[in-house]
């Protein structure tokens, strides 16, 4: 499969060059990074959330951390919530399940970021598939983020 069909067209649309990086099959975005042999902290993965009135936004945050809906809620002044598994499938029919790439703007959903992926030289996404990473250098990663907020809202699951 490589790189889903939605999240390729939405790079060449907004002309982002980016890399690939394939690795053996995997289970989980930490899996990924591991087989790849790449940062757990340059992984970003993204997390699909949803409001009370159906509103999803995509949090996108290093793959070796945890997101802490609490903060998210606070900064944001909102009140989002993990949506559930068989809608993920739905949202992005074109990925492997389980494979979400963390782009919410190529499945026009709104995105927030943590700022800890900007200080990584190389930003590593999961492309749709489980054994295809996009890797993007900082300034690519920032244009895919485009006008999305930044902010802390995740921490280390370990070290």
């Amino acid at each position: 499969m490589s790189i889903a069909n939605r999240l390729d067209r939405y790079l060449s649309e907004h002309n982002i060059p980016f890399g690939t990086v394939r690795h053996s099959h995997s289970q989980s975005s930490l899996q990924s990074g591991v087989a790849a042999g790449i940062p757990l902290v340059s992984l970003a993965k993204g997390i699909v959330l949803e409001d009370h009135d159906g509103h999803h936004m995509m949090a996108v945050l290093p793959a070796k951390n945890k997101i802490s809906l609490s903060r998210l809620n606070e900064e944001l002044n909102a009140s989002f919530h993990l949506v559930k598994e068989k809608q993920l499938y739905e949202m992005f029919e074109d990925c492997e399940n389980g494979a979400v790439p963390p782009v919410g703007s190529a499945y026009h959903m709104s995105m927030t970021f943590d700022e800890v992926l900007t200080r990584q030289n190389y930003v590593y996404l999961e492309a749709g598939d489980h054994e295809t990473l996009i890797k993007l250098d900082q300034e690519s990663f920032q244009r895919l983020m485009g006008g999305s907020r930044m902010m802390r809202f995740s921490s280390e699951i370990f070290h």
